[in-house]
């Protein structure tokens, strides 16, 4: 890590994704620390930005803990940068909201990736409303580009006006790329000096009382400061039309109508309404184009301008593309829409089927997800790959909400659960069992296990120990022994932390032996106390775990298809000469994990006498 030297950077362009742009930016803005929880899709800005010499990165325990550093850091005088996903910033949301109130020694950018569509996520929020709920400058920019730009500008803006700023980007604006101008390296300004001034960072009500008016205040200069800044550029055409649009929606209305007039606005909140006002004068129609919440049309219309079309045109739902913006400015009857794209895609291309997503070959979540079906208990879940643990042919998921919740809400279900009548034998489907990852667990599961310790709970946890941060590209971790910059760290010990925080059954099982797994969830099960049960395996793709690889003998293999109950990618289905349904193994894929193995009555699986296939 930190091995880009400014010498090796100073190409004049380079064509950078999204993210690599907003790290690059930091680093020409003279950042010192960086601070993220991973999260897709802003995992790779911290990434790319920890190639970089002279900017100390960080993997946090989670977006608050993040928040918290960046906070610290701007305080006392270095310019840093805090990453998260949009559903992280709902976690940093208490420190975010306190830093607009405290301001800063030097600038402080905050990086919230929405995911409109949901590619990888629980839910769409637009975080575009967290700049005004916290009252901080919203910046948007539309390509790697403006990205790189941004970054770097919004650092002064940031100094200029005491607050932190919000930088945010969506899916398309993180992983597309573009032609980026490069820069030099500002030269940080050194920290030796930690400034005392209670009144404005000591958040005490009396104190807050007298920062409040001043944050609205600064609202009001930031306004005035919109009417002129670099952000917001009129492109006037085509007089017909006004296009009023922002980030990634840009690109998309430049292609559906090319020749209307726009107002690209890259700082969104607070709005310029002189410059908007403006605008609306000379066009003799005005649209506003966005993705998910009418955000800047709610703000224009009650700036009392007149809109011909606004968020009735488009969905509240999922991702917009030119295609859909150029349908629905036809159907309103815009002249000059791009009638290549309102053409039919051509009736050639196939209907192809979906692919669901599915653990690794190898991975140690299946042998653990069989086993839950098996017992068929009620499974609330969390965010990580175990998730997929919800999908066939497992089904052994029912519920999962948020980071960390699975814990808390299987303490809450347990907690209103009745005893069987009659003192019967309690019925495994409404036993309920959390399942938790390594790395959701440091995030914010610690707390919710405390919860059910200190309430007396009777829970059983599950912490799948991958030692990585699996599902967004195997980050290190509290748990992993190393830290971003790959330097060796201390380790956290779950068993030995499960236990201070007043859990005394603590049992590790190995996830691929499937009778260990049943035997100790089924002991775990009938403890009248809390437990917790950490399933150890690393992560084979992380870590290219491979062992001799299995195969399946054809003469003992009856096809009744136990095996395929492991759900791996590696096994085949397939009819042989005789007509008969039989199994095989693709050596190329199989990771020797043995759960398929222990699956077959038939002991027709075993372990090949040397490795097979590619890798092995």
């Amino acid at each position: 890590m930190g091995s880009k030297t400014e010498t090796e950077t100073m190409d004049a362009v380079q064509i950078l994704s999204g993210n690599e742009a907003i790290a690059r930016g930091a680093w020409e803005a003279g950042v010192k620390l960086a601070a993220a929880y991973p999260g897709t899709p802003s995992t790779e800005i911290l990434e790319t930005l920890a190639e970089y010499e002279d900017v100390y990165c960080e993997w946090s325990p989670n977006e608050k803990v993040a928040m918290e550093v960046g906070t610290g850091a701007s305080m006392a005088g270095a310019r840093t940068l805090v990453c998260m996903k949009h559903v992280g910033l709902n976690v940093a949301a208490d420190p975010f909201f306190s830093s607009s109130y405290v301001g800063l020694e030097a600038g402080m950018v905050v990086v919230s990736a929405d995911d409109p569509g949901m590619h990888s996520s629980q839910d769409e929020q637009d975080n575009r409303n967290y700049a005004k709920f916290a009252r901080v400058p919203l910046l948007e920019p539309s390509d790697s580009g403006e990205a790189k730009e941004f970054t770097v500008a919004a650092y002064d803006l940031s100094e200029r006006f005491d607050t932190p700023v919000l930088l945010r980007t969506t899916t398309r604006t993180s992983h597309s790329k573009s032609i980026v101008a490069l820069g030099g390296r500002q030269s940080p300004k050194p920290v030796t000096t930690l400034v005392r001034d209670p009144v404005k960072y000591l958040m005490m009500p009396a104190n807050a009382t007298t920062r409040h008016p001043l944050v609205e205040q600064r609202v009001v200069d930031l306004a005035e400061y919109a009417e002129t800044c670099p952000f917001n550029r009129v492109e006037m055409g085509d007089p017909r039309v006004g296009i009023i649009t922002s980030g990634a929606i840009y690109g998309y209305c430049r292609e559906a109508v090319p020749d209307a007039s726009f107002l690209k606005l890259g700082m969104t909140f607070p709005l310029p309404k002189r410059l908007i006002t403006e605008f609306r004068s000379k066009v003799e129609r005005l649209y506003v184009v966005e993705e998910l919440d009418p955000f800047l049309e709610e703000a224009i219309r009650l700036m009392g301008i007149e809109i011909d079309g606004g968020k009735e045109l488009n969905t509240l739902l999922g991702e917009l593309n030119a295609r859909l913006v150029a349908a629905s400015l036809s159907k309103a009857g815009v002249p000059g829409v791009n009638e290549d794209l309102l053409r039919p895609l051509s009736p050639e291309i196939p209907d192809l089927p979906g692919r669901p997503p599915t653990f690794c070959p190898g991975c140690s979540h299946r042998g653990l997800f069989v086993v839950l079906k098996k017992l068929r208990v009620f499974v609330s879940g969390d965010i990580g790959c175990y998730t997929m643990g919800s999908l066939p042919p497992y089904n052994a998921m029912h519920c999962s909400t948020c980071m960390g919740a699975s814990i808390s809400m299987t303490h809450g279900m347990a907690k209103v659960l009745e005893p069987p009548a009659g003192g019967a034998k309690p019925d495994l489907r409404n036993k309920v069992v959390g399942v938790i990852g390594d790395s959701t667990f440091f995030h914010s599961g610690i707390t919710s296990l405390m919860n059910v310790a200190y309430n007396g709970g009777k829970t059983l946890t599950i912490i799948v120990d991958n030692s990585t941060t699996a599902m967004t590209g195997g980050q290190d971790n509290p748990g992993s022994g190393k830290t971003l910059l790959g330097e060796p760290s201390a380790t956290v010990d779950i068993p030995a932390l499960c236990r201070a925080l007043g859990i005394d059954r603590v049992t590790t099982i190995d996830p691929y032996d499937l009778e260990e797994v049943e035997r100790v969830l089924r002991e775990e099960l009938a403890a009248d106390e809390a437990s917790v049960v950490i399933a150890k395996a690393p992560c084979v793709l992380q870590f290219k775990v491979r062992k001799p690889v299995y195969r399946v003998d054809p003469e003992l293999c009856n096809g009744d298809k136990r095996c395929l109950q492991a759900g791996c990618g590696a096994l085949n289905l397939y009819i042989d000469a005789d007509g008969k349904r039989k199994v095989e193994i693709d050596p190329a894929d199989c990771a020797g994990c043995g759960v398929c193995s222990q699956l077959c009555k038939e002991k027709a699986i075993a372990r090949a006498v040397q490795p097979e296939g590619k890798g092995s």
